[in-house]
């Protein structure tokens, strides 16, 4: 632990210090501007200038990914700021000291390009220059603040595109959240990369720019305080200062080539897979028959009569020994290749015959008529869908909901789909494309024309009507849904309807898992009575009545509470809904938290509690077929004569009712709320509306 707070204290305290180091650098670059700079000074900060500019481009050629060197925009400004600094500070010296400047690097890049050849050096070593600058202002600055610019537009507007491959990769389980979120922010990385270098390559061919008008004014300058104010003849003057303005120029300029070069590298290297130097590799060995082709060109060239022989054939030789080593390599990497696929193929046979065939926990299964509806191309709205989808069932249930799958099926009608849990079909529907579904909530007086047909998600009346009538669909009442829009509410139901078939044990135990780190006592103290398959039990009984299991801390505390007394599923899941009550009134009540209920009739409620039978799978109401016949019936009047009401039928009944009484009505009214006493808080008001009573109990 001490270890690890020493590394951590020696990590912070050099990050602090490059950044101060580097904070101190860039002031002193910008005072520089102003500042004189003794000549030895001056030497060893061009050095350093020439020697940031070999780096900055040895470091884009090894770079695999644009983006791997993000900080390559603001290097870009402050190397440009400093050798602008440093062609200042040097104009002074020359244009002050005259044939007294000692500049050491100044005079050795002068007399390295003008030589000692009197004015024909001068003469040479000026076109040399100006050639120079016309290379890096007209062909590489130029070149490399078009294609920054370019690729600064073409990444932005590819963005919507890219972010909803990615959306569509994770919605169809090919990768994980965590390289969704990955992938999102290397695109938003690159988005930023090239919209900075769109601006900062302007830094270059400012430079460039700035650099000429330096170099002239150091000769127009030089000339005239030479002749003028030193007295010294014009010839002599236009020695000595075009001199130290040529190796000045290039001196300033030489760092701003290579700069420039990294620049155009770097923005040229987009879909690179590597570093430059393996992708050049890779690229330019791929096929040794070209270079075949070039030692033939080559040996021809040779015959011809003027051509220099003796530099062609040796080169056409090389280029001939080249292509029949790439190809003899080719050969044996095949060879090498067919090897390893004949050994493997008998053990990925046998592998292939594995006894268990995984299947989807979740899946979507579409005809080939509904494909456009997860078509990149024409906005995959359903994909969008899916993962809101996906996300709202982890806030409403508390359930994350695994990865659904969508796949085509030609088995089906070419406007159907089917929802499937574990490859059990468990919802279809038929979709007409191009047209809105038209549902009827009830309140609907004007009848308008459409195909008669019923809502897949809840089995109301609807029609299908094209677009033209869709505006006189909603004028009339109709709720008007598009083609996603209805598989996405038919999934939706189907996974309220079904979260307690997607629970199994390894989700539950993800579950467990993912809590024991913020809670690790609750888990502890919940599993040490009861089993991974009963805390799922009662997770699953709760799920089955659409409650929420998103507060699992207090489920489990419940559970711990009273499993060391019993280990009974329905009791304890009586008393995780206890624990739940504040969230399970407040899920039925209105804003005034007023929770109106339906009653039962004592007498019924006994004979139900009555009723109880043992089974395998728990205790259950075993009403005999007239009574439950009779019960289901009054049971459907109040509340039919509730929902008139505009209030959500809900009952009110003892403890040991409240189960055998879902149990009861749960395949006839499987969406029927049943609460308890106990779960009822005290800050929420009951409204009885109603009693339900059968003329048998009466």
């Amino acid at each position: 632990m001490a270890d690890a707070k020493t590394f951590t204290g020696s990590a912070g305290l050099l990050g602090s210090r490059s950044d101060l180091a580097i904070a101190v650098s860039v002031v002193a670059v910008v005072i520089m501007l102003v500042i004189p700079l003794p000549t030895v000074l001056l030497d060893a900060l061009m050095a350093m200038n020439l020697i940031l500019a070999l780096l900055i481009l040895l470091i884009v050629l090894y770079t695999k990914k644009a983006t791997d060197f993000s900080s390559f925009p603001t290097v870009l400004l402050v190397s440009t700021v400093f050798s602008l600094a440093l062609n200042v500070s040097s104009t002074r010296l020359i244009l002050t000291q005259g044939a007294g400047f000692n500049g050491r690097m100044v005079r050795a890049f002068s007399s390295f390009v003008v030589g000692s050849g009197g004015t024909e050096g001068l003469v040479v070593g000026f076109v040399i220059f100006i050639v120079i600058i016309a290379v890096q202002a007209v062909v590489i600055t130029k070149g490399a603040t078009r294609i920054a610019e370019v690729a600064a537009r073409f990444t932005l507007d590819a963005l919507p595109g890219k972010q909803m491959a990615i959306e569509a990769e994770y919605n169809s389980g090919a990768i994980t959240e965590e390289e969704s979120i990955a992938r999102k922010n290397d695109l938003q990385r690159e988005v930023d990369f090239y919209g900075a270098m769109d601006g900062s390559s302007k830094f270059i061919s400012g430079n460039v720019k700035v650099g000429i008008l330096i170099t002239a004014v150091n000769i127009v300058g030089g000339i005239i305080i030479g002749a003028v104010l030193h007295g010294e003849a014009v010839s002599t003057a236009v020695g000595t200062y075009i001199t130290f303005s040529i190796g000045d120029g290039l001196l300033s300029q030489f760092p701003a080539l290579l700069v420039s070069t990294a620049t155009g590298i770097i923005v040229t290297r987009s879909v690179s897979e590597g570093t430059f130097g393996e992708d050049v590799t890779k690229q330019f060995s791929r096929d040794a028959r070209i270079y075949w082709i070039g030692a033939f060109v080559l040996l021809g060239f040779s015959l011809l009569p003027g051509f220099p022989w003796y530099v062609l054939i040796p080169m056409a030789f090389l280029l001939g020994v080249l292509a029949f080593r790439l190809g003899r390599k080719k050969r044996q990497d095949f060879e090498e290749a067919m090897n390893k696929s004949a050994e493997a193929a008998k053990p990925r046979e046998e592998a292939e015959m594995s006894p268990v065939v995984p299947l989807d926990p979740l899946s979507l299964e579409l005809g080939y008529g509904l494909i456009p509806l997860v078509d990149r191309d024409k906005g995959a709205e359903l994909l969008e869908r899916v993962q809101r989808i996906r996300r709202e069932s982890a806030l409403d249930l508390g359930l994350v909901i695994p990865r659904i799958r969508i796949i085509d099926n030609m088995r089906l009608e070419p406007s159907e789909y089917c929802l499937k849990i574990k490859g059990v079909d468990v919802g279809r529907g038929k979709i007409r494309m191009g047209y809105y579904l038209c549902i009827n909530p009830g309140g609907v007086k004007e009848e308008i024309p459409g195909e008669k047909t019923r809502d897949p998600a809840f089995g109301l009346p609807a029609l299908w009507v094209g677009a033209g009538n869709r505006d006189e669909a909603e004028r009339a009442g109709y709720t008007v849904v598009d083609p996603p829009s209805i598989i996405a509410t038919h999934l939706t139901e189907i996974i309220k309807r079904h979260a307690a078939e997607i629970l199994g044990r390894q989700e539950t135990q993800g579950i467990l898992e993912a809590l024991k780190k913020d809670y690790p006592a609750v888990v502890e103290e919940a599993q040490k009575h009861l089993s991974l398959g009963e805390i799922q039990k009662v997770i699953q009984h709760l799920l089955k009545e659409q409650v929420s299991i998103r507060n699992m801390t207090a489920i489990l505390e419940a559970l711990a509470d009273y499993s060391p007394a019993t280990r009974d599923v329905q009791f304890l899941t009586e008393k995780a809904r206890q624990a739940l009550g504040r969230q399970l009134c407040l899920q039925y009540a209105d804003d005034d938290k007023v929770l109106r209920v339906l009653t039962l009739d004592p007498a019924l409620e006994q004979k139900i509690i009555d009723s109880k039978v043992e089974t395998a799978s728990g205790v259950i109401s075993a009403l005999d077929p007239p009574a439950q016949s009779l019960w289901i019936k009054a049971l459907s009047r109040a509340a039919a004569a509730v929902q008139e009401q505009g209030w959500l039928p809900v009952i009110l009944c003892s403890e040991a009712a409240r189960f055998l009484v879902k149990s009861s009505t749960f395949r006839e009214l499987p969406e029927l709320a049943v609460l308890s006493v106990p779960e009822i808080v005290s800050e929420i008001t009951v409204e009885a509306v109603g009693e339900i009573k059968t003329e048998t109990a009466a």
